[in-house]
Order: structure tokens, then C-alpha cells, then sequence
């Protein structure tokens, strides 16, 4: 799931108003501050022409500019009180919703039959698939994508630490985007993550004769009040279910598709001799 969700193409419009409005309101407090674009740039570190994209709502400022902006122009936080709205601006619309429920969740349970799952990606694999990704994205935009992904990640080592587990397709595995180095640094970082205590990690193999997978990828969050939830997505058409009944039969399939999966003992090992014979 979320193989390229947060990818994107452009900006949803809701994001495009909002990200334009911080802009003017950074550019009104610079000017009252007495500072050029250049001024305040050199006092933030940062150049003239980014300072110039972010008031003009063309670039998505990180969480350190904000912070730095706002001191320079002596705003008192106006700028930083914005700052989450501003992170929120890095993904679609349809995205958002799940992205909040998923940094706060309890237990997070993934089936994956595209790409590795967003969770588990290096940072060249990242690359590489927004890289390819149609309609093509800026290098600026790429940029942001790489971003706001690293910063879902967190979600791996947070406390208290969240139970997962991530089932992905044989193929997944076997498909080498970005080339063989991109391959084996993907690989790599699955018996990291694999070997962590509180994350499994199974292969289900292509030669399986039953597959309860067959309608697609899902992702299932036990939010941290108990509530049970399931997500699904295509191309760039999600969908949140809370209803009990239905969110019940996503979990048995999940059951069920871990029993035919190796186990996360066998996974780890199918990924050595994998790594081994790249």
C-alpha cells in the first residue's frame, strides 16, 4: 500500500490555496521585518530564489525554515503555528487522512503486490520510484516526496513501539527498480527492518496455488483507542473503512494470507540468498 501515494502529481488545490496564503503571510511579516528576500535568505541560510518560491506558495518550506523564518521576522510563532498545516501540504488530499491515522497507530498489518511498502524503503528506492513515476515530477518535487516519506519512517522506531507486520508479493521483490545497486540497498534495509522485534515481514511466493490476495493490496490500522480500520487504495483513489463488518473481512483475509506466506523466519532467509545471487 501507499506504494506511490505520496508521490502525487500536482498539487491538490486545497494545498496550492493554503501553501499560496502561508506565502503572502511570510512575505507580509519579512517586509514589515524591513528584510529583502535576499536579507532574510542569508539570515535563515538559505537563497534568494527559494525564499522567492516559498511566498509565492510554489515550494513546500521544510520544518527548519519555518522555525528560522519565524524568528528572523521576529513573527512570535505566527509562521510555526502554521508549520504542521505546511507538512500536511506534502501529500495529496486523499492521503492525508491516512497518514494522520497511521503515525498514531497501535498496530499497523500492510499487503503490498506493487511496490515495497512506503514504510520499508531505502532512500534510493524512493528515488527510483519517484524518478519513474507519470506525469513526470519535478526534481524539486521529488525532493519533497523523498522527504515526507523518510518522515512517515519515524513511525518504525516511535514510542511505545507499534506491532507491524508487512506481507508483500514474491514479484515485488524480484523486480529490480533503479537499477541492481538500488536492488541490493533495498534489500538490505528489508533484513534491517526485518530483524527488528516488534516488525514481521513475510514473502508470499509466486507459486502458491492458493492466494487470498487476489483482489488487491489493503492496509489494516488498529488506531491507539481501539479503533479498527482498513485502507485501500488506486490510483489515486482511496478509500477509509471504519464499518465493522466490513473492515472484519479485510482482517480475515490479512489471517489468511499470512498463513499461505513464508514466515518471517523463511522471508529473511529467501532475502539473503536473494542478496547473495545479485
Amino acid at each position: 500500500m501507499d506504494a506511490g501515494a505520496d508521490a502525487g502529481g500536482a498539487e491538490p488545490d486545497s494545498s496550492v490555496q493554503f501553501l499560496r496564503c502561508f506565502g503572502r503571510q511570510m512575505k507580509l511579516l519579512r517586509e514589515v521585518a524591513g528584510l529583502t528576500q535576499a536579507q532574510l535568505g542569508e539570515r535563515v541560510g538559505y537563497g534568494e530564489a527559494q525564499i522567492a518560491a516559498v511566498e509565492q506558495g510554489r515550494r513546500i518550506p521544510k520544518p527548519e525554515l519555518v522555525d528560522a523564518v519565524d524568528r528572523a521576522v521576529g513573527a512570535r510563532g505566527v509562521l510555526v503555528a502554521m508549520k504542521e498545516e505546511v507538512a500536511k501540504a506534502r501529500y495529496p488530499s486523499f492521503f492525508r487522512r491516512f497518514v494522520s491515522l497511521e503515525g498514531e497507530a497501535a498496530e499497523l498489518h500492510a499487503y503490498d503486490t506493487q511496490l515495497i511498502n512506503g514504510l520499508l524503503q531505502c532512500e534510493e528506492y524512493m528515488r527510483a520510484v519517484f524518478g519513474m513515476w507519470r506525469p513526470l515530477l519535478d526534481a524539486e518535487t521529488v525532493e519533497q516526496r523523498v522527504a515526507a516519506r523518510r518522515d512517515r519512517q519515524r513511525l518504525l522506531c516511535r514510542t511505545p513501539m507499534p506491532l507491524m507486520s508487512f506481507v508483500i508479493d514474491e514479484h515485488v521483490l524480484l523486480r529490480p527498480l533503479g537499477g541492481k545497486d538500488v536492488h541490493r540497498a533495498q534489500l538490505e534495509q528489508l533484513l534491517v527492518i526485518g530483524h527488528e522485534r516488534h516488525i514481521e515481514i513475510q514473502v508470499m511466493p509466486t507459486d502458491r496455488e492458493e492466494h487470498a490476495g487476489v483482489a488487491g493490496p489493503f492496509t489494516l490500522i488498529l488506531a491507539s483507542g481501539g479503533r479498527r480500520m482498513a485502507y485501500t487504495e488506486v490510483q489515486s483513489n482511496s478509500a477509509l473503512h471504519t464499518e465493522p463488518t466490513k473492515v472484519q473481512g479485510f482482517e480475515s483475509t490479512y489471517g489468511v494470507l499470512r498463513a499461505q506466506a513464508m514466515t518471517p523466519r523463511e522471508s529473511l532467509t529467501w532475502v539473503e540468498k536473494r542478496l547473495g545471487e545479485l
